[in-house]
Protein backbone atom coordinates (compact mmCIF):
# COMPACT_ATOMS: atom_id res chain seq x y z
CA UNK A 1 0.00 0.00 0.00
CA UNK A 2 1.40 3.39 -1.01
CA UNK A 3 1.83 6.28 1.39
CA UNK A 4 -0.95 8.10 -0.46
CA UNK A 5 -3.32 5.18 0.15
CA UNK A 6 -2.40 4.96 3.85
CA UNK A 7 -3.53 8.52 4.60
CA UNK A 8 -7.09 9.34 5.64
CA UNK A 9 -8.89 9.05 2.35
CA UNK A 10 -10.70 12.38 2.79
CA UNK A 11 -7.93 14.28 4.57
CA UNK A 12 -6.62 17.19 2.48
CA UNK A 13 -3.81 18.14 4.87
CA UNK A 14 -0.70 19.06 2.94
CA UNK A 15 -2.66 19.80 -0.22
CA UNK A 16 -2.83 23.19 -1.89
CA UNK A 17 -6.08 24.15 -3.61
CA UNK A 18 -6.59 27.01 -6.04
CA UNK A 19 -10.23 28.07 -6.39
CA UNK A 20 -10.82 30.46 -9.27
CA UNK A 21 -14.09 32.29 -8.76
CA UNK A 22 -13.71 31.34 -5.11
CA UNK A 23 -14.95 34.43 -3.30
CA UNK A 24 -18.72 34.19 -3.71
CA UNK A 25 -21.49 31.67 -4.11
CA UNK A 26 -20.54 28.11 -4.97
CA UNK A 27 -16.82 28.88 -5.27
CA UNK A 28 -16.63 30.42 -1.81
CA UNK A 29 -18.50 27.50 -0.23
CA UNK A 30 -16.12 25.02 -1.83
CA UNK A 31 -13.02 27.04 -0.93
CA UNK A 32 -14.02 27.11 2.73
CA UNK A 33 -15.00 23.45 2.65
CA UNK A 34 -11.61 22.44 1.28
CA UNK A 35 -9.95 24.49 4.01
CA UNK A 36 -12.03 22.74 6.67
CA UNK A 37 -10.89 19.41 5.20
CA UNK A 38 -7.26 20.42 5.78
CA UNK A 39 -6.10 22.07 2.55
CA UNK A 40 -4.32 25.38 2.20
CA UNK A 41 -6.57 27.35 -0.14
CA UNK A 42 -6.11 30.29 -2.48
CA UNK A 43 -9.53 31.75 -3.36
CA UNK A 44 -9.25 34.21 -6.22
CA UNK A 45 -11.58 36.48 -8.17
CA UNK A 46 -11.58 39.96 -9.70
CA UNK A 47 -12.55 41.88 -6.54
CA UNK A 48 -9.79 42.60 -4.03
CA UNK A 49 -12.17 43.21 -1.12
CA UNK A 50 -13.84 39.82 -1.61
CA UNK A 51 -10.47 38.10 -1.99
CA UNK A 52 -9.31 39.61 1.30
CA UNK A 53 -12.54 38.67 3.09
CA UNK A 54 -12.41 35.01 2.07
CA UNK A 55 -8.68 34.85 2.83
CA UNK A 56 -9.55 35.94 6.37
CA UNK A 57 -12.13 33.15 6.62
CA UNK A 58 -9.57 30.60 5.41
CA UNK A 59 -7.00 31.78 7.95
CA UNK A 60 -9.65 31.61 10.67
CA UNK A 61 -9.86 27.90 9.89
CA UNK A 62 -6.14 27.53 10.56
CA UNK A 63 -5.05 27.24 6.94
CA UNK A 64 -2.56 29.17 4.86
CA UNK A 65 -3.71 31.28 1.95
CA UNK A 66 -2.68 34.02 -0.45
CA UNK A 67 -4.52 37.16 -1.48
CA UNK A 68 -4.37 37.42 -5.26
CA UNK A 69 -6.92 38.72 -7.74
CA UNK A 70 -7.50 37.25 -11.18
CA UNK A 71 -9.82 37.49 -14.16
CA UNK A 72 -10.55 34.44 -16.29
CA UNK A 73 -10.88 36.74 -19.31
CA UNK A 74 -7.22 37.72 -18.88
CA UNK A 75 -4.75 34.89 -19.38
CA UNK A 76 -1.92 36.98 -17.98
CA UNK A 77 -3.75 37.43 -14.68
CA UNK A 78 -4.22 33.67 -14.38
CA UNK A 79 -0.54 33.11 -15.10
CA UNK A 80 0.38 35.61 -12.37
CA UNK A 81 -2.01 33.92 -9.95
CA UNK A 82 -0.49 30.53 -10.67
CA UNK A 83 3.07 31.82 -10.34
CA UNK A 84 2.27 33.50 -7.02
CA UNK A 85 0.68 30.31 -5.69
CA UNK A 86 3.67 28.21 -6.75
CA UNK A 87 6.06 30.72 -5.18
CA UNK A 88 4.17 30.57 -1.87
CA UNK A 89 3.22 26.88 -1.68
CA UNK A 90 5.44 25.11 -4.21
CA UNK A 91 2.57 23.34 -5.99
CA UNK A 92 -1.11 23.29 -6.84
CA UNK A 93 -2.73 19.95 -6.06
CA UNK A 94 -6.36 20.90 -6.60
CA UNK A 95 -7.82 23.34 -9.13
CA UNK A 96 -11.48 24.36 -8.86
CA UNK A 97 -12.92 26.36 -11.75
CA UNK A 98 -15.95 28.17 -10.37
CA UNK A 99 -16.02 31.51 -12.20
CA UNK A 100 -19.20 31.97 -14.18
CA UNK A 101 -21.79 34.33 -15.55
CA UNK A 102 -25.18 34.20 -17.25
CA UNK A 103 -27.88 36.38 -18.74
CA UNK A 104 -31.51 35.55 -19.45
CA UNK A 105 -32.54 36.65 -22.93
CA UNK A 106 -34.49 35.02 -25.79
CA UNK A 107 -31.96 33.18 -27.93
CA UNK A 108 -32.93 34.95 -31.16
CA UNK A 109 -32.39 38.29 -29.41
CA UNK A 110 -29.08 37.44 -27.74
CA UNK A 111 -26.33 39.76 -28.94
CA UNK A 112 -23.08 38.31 -30.16
CA UNK A 113 -21.34 40.33 -27.45
CA UNK A 114 -23.36 38.65 -24.68
CA UNK A 115 -22.97 35.23 -26.31
CA UNK A 116 -19.20 35.63 -26.57
CA UNK A 117 -18.83 37.04 -23.05
CA UNK A 118 -20.69 34.13 -21.46
CA UNK A 119 -18.79 31.45 -23.40
CA UNK A 120 -15.49 33.26 -22.84
CA UNK A 121 -16.08 33.37 -19.08
CA UNK A 122 -17.64 29.98 -18.43
CA UNK A 123 -15.87 27.77 -20.96
CA UNK A 124 -12.76 29.46 -22.34
CA UNK A 125 -11.83 30.77 -18.88
CA UNK A 126 -11.82 27.22 -17.55
CA UNK A 127 -9.81 26.06 -20.56
CA UNK A 128 -7.22 28.77 -19.84
CA UNK A 129 -6.92 27.87 -16.18
CA UNK A 130 -6.50 24.18 -16.96
CA UNK A 131 -3.81 24.89 -19.54
CA UNK A 132 -1.89 27.00 -17.03
CA UNK A 133 -2.24 24.82 -13.91
CA UNK A 134 -2.45 21.23 -15.16
CA UNK A 135 1.13 20.93 -16.51
CA UNK A 136 2.47 21.27 -12.96
CA UNK A 137 0.12 18.50 -11.82
CA UNK A 138 1.38 16.31 -14.64
CA UNK A 139 4.99 16.91 -13.57
CA UNK A 140 4.10 16.04 -9.98
CA UNK A 141 2.18 12.93 -11.00
CA UNK A 142 -0.88 13.90 -8.93
CA UNK A 143 -3.69 16.36 -9.32
CA UNK A 144 -7.39 17.03 -9.09
CA UNK A 145 -9.33 19.39 -11.37
CA UNK A 146 -12.93 20.13 -10.42
CA UNK A 147 -15.01 22.14 -12.87
CA UNK A 148 -18.37 23.61 -11.98
CA UNK A 149 -20.85 22.44 -14.57
CA UNK A 150 -24.65 22.79 -14.37
CA UNK A 151 -27.87 20.95 -14.97
CA UNK A 152 -27.72 22.98 -18.19
CA UNK A 153 -24.85 20.65 -19.15
CA UNK A 154 -27.60 18.07 -19.70
CA UNK A 155 -30.86 20.00 -20.15
CA UNK A 156 -32.11 23.13 -21.88
CA UNK A 157 -33.44 25.97 -19.74
CA UNK A 158 -35.64 28.68 -21.16
CA UNK A 159 -33.83 31.75 -22.54
CA UNK A 160 -30.30 30.95 -21.32
CA UNK A 161 -28.89 29.30 -24.46
CA UNK A 162 -25.43 30.86 -24.18
CA UNK A 163 -25.09 29.64 -20.60
CA UNK A 164 -26.31 26.17 -21.61
CA UNK A 165 -23.90 26.00 -24.52
CA UNK A 166 -21.01 27.03 -22.26
CA UNK A 167 -21.88 24.42 -19.65
CA UNK A 168 -22.45 21.65 -22.20
CA UNK A 169 -19.02 22.51 -23.60
CA UNK A 170 -17.59 22.40 -20.08
CA UNK A 171 -18.84 18.83 -19.71
CA UNK A 172 -17.09 17.87 -22.95
CA UNK A 173 -13.90 19.67 -21.90
CA UNK A 174 -13.95 17.85 -18.57
CA UNK A 175 -14.16 14.46 -20.28
CA UNK A 176 -11.48 15.28 -22.84
CA UNK A 177 -9.02 16.44 -20.19
CA UNK A 178 -9.82 13.41 -18.04
CA UNK A 179 -8.89 11.07 -20.89
CA UNK A 180 -5.70 12.94 -21.73
CA UNK A 181 -4.43 13.37 -18.17
CA UNK A 182 -5.46 10.04 -16.63
CA UNK A 183 -2.08 8.38 -17.25
CA UNK A 184 -0.40 11.23 -15.37
CA UNK A 185 -2.30 10.76 -12.11
CA UNK A 186 -4.55 13.77 -12.68
CA UNK A 187 -8.28 13.24 -12.21
CA UNK A 188 -10.63 15.68 -13.92
CA UNK A 189 -14.28 15.82 -12.91
CA UNK A 190 -17.13 18.29 -12.68
CA UNK A 191 -19.93 19.03 -10.26
CA UNK A 192 -23.32 19.88 -11.75
CA UNK A 193 -25.21 21.74 -9.03
CA UNK A 194 -28.98 21.75 -9.02
CA UNK A 195 -30.66 24.97 -8.01
CA UNK A 196 -28.77 26.80 -5.29
CA UNK A 197 -29.81 30.43 -4.85
CA UNK A 198 -26.77 32.68 -5.29
CA UNK A 199 -26.18 36.23 -6.44
CA UNK A 200 -25.94 34.85 -9.98
CA UNK A 201 -29.39 33.28 -10.16
CA UNK A 202 -31.53 34.28 -7.17
CA UNK A 203 -33.57 36.77 -9.21
CA UNK A 204 -34.46 33.93 -11.59
CA UNK A 205 -35.55 31.64 -8.75
CA UNK A 206 -37.10 33.46 -5.84
CA UNK A 207 -40.83 34.05 -6.01
CA UNK A 208 -41.05 33.60 -9.78
CA UNK A 209 -42.95 31.09 -11.94
CA UNK A 210 -39.54 29.74 -12.97
CA UNK A 211 -38.60 29.07 -9.34
CA UNK A 212 -41.96 27.43 -8.67
CA UNK A 213 -41.45 25.11 -11.64
CA UNK A 214 -38.00 24.18 -10.35
CA UNK A 215 -39.43 23.22 -6.97
CA UNK A 216 -42.15 21.11 -8.59
CA UNK A 217 -39.54 19.24 -10.64
CA UNK A 218 -37.15 18.73 -7.72
CA UNK A 219 -38.22 15.62 -5.75
CA UNK A 220 -36.80 17.03 -2.51
CA UNK A 221 -39.11 20.01 -2.95
CA UNK A 222 -36.57 22.69 -2.10
CA UNK A 223 -33.53 24.56 -3.36
CA UNK A 224 -30.09 23.38 -2.29
CA UNK A 225 -27.91 24.88 0.42
CA UNK A 226 -24.39 25.74 -0.67
CA UNK A 227 -22.81 23.64 2.07
CA UNK A 228 -24.45 20.60 0.47
CA UNK A 229 -21.95 20.86 -2.39
CA UNK A 230 -18.92 20.66 -0.13
CA UNK A 231 -18.87 16.91 0.46
CA UNK A 232 -18.76 16.17 -3.26
CA UNK A 233 -15.96 18.68 -3.75
CA UNK A 234 -13.92 17.24 -0.87
CA UNK A 235 -14.38 13.74 -2.27
CA UNK A 236 -13.26 14.78 -5.76
CA UNK A 237 -10.25 16.62 -4.29
CA UNK A 238 -9.19 13.70 -2.13
CA UNK A 239 -7.35 10.42 -2.47
CA UNK A 240 -10.75 8.71 -2.36
CA UNK A 241 -11.35 9.90 -5.94
CA UNK A 242 -8.20 8.17 -7.26
CA UNK A 243 -10.24 6.03 -9.71
CA UNK A 244 -12.91 8.64 -10.49
CA UNK A 245 -12.31 10.74 -13.58
CA UNK A 246 -14.30 12.13 -16.49
CA UNK A 247 -17.49 12.34 -14.45
CA UNK A 248 -20.06 15.10 -14.17
CA UNK A 249 -21.67 14.52 -10.78
CA UNK A 250 -25.08 16.08 -10.23
CA UNK A 251 -25.93 17.39 -6.76
CA UNK A 252 -29.50 18.32 -7.54
CA UNK A 253 -32.06 16.96 -5.10
CA UNK A 254 -33.14 14.42 -7.70
CA UNK A 255 -33.90 16.90 -10.49
CA UNK A 256 -32.28 14.92 -13.32
CA UNK A 257 -34.01 11.74 -12.17
CA UNK A 258 -37.39 13.42 -12.09
CA UNK A 259 -40.31 12.79 -14.40
CA UNK A 260 -43.82 13.45 -13.09
CA UNK A 261 -43.81 14.58 -9.48
CA UNK A 262 -47.54 14.98 -8.80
Amino acid sequence: MTEEMKRDRFDLSGRTALVIGGTSGIGRAIALGLAEAGADVVASSRRAAEVAAVAGEIRARGRRTLEACSDVLDRGSLEKLHSATIAEFGKVDVLVNAAGTTKRVPTLECSEEDWSRILETNLTGTFRACQIVAPGMVRNGWGRIINIASLATFLAFHEVAAYGASKAGLGALTKSLAVELAKHGVCVNAIAPGFFPTALNEKLLNETPRGCEVLIRTPMGRFGHLEELVGTAVFLASESASFTTGQVIAVDGGYLASGVNQ
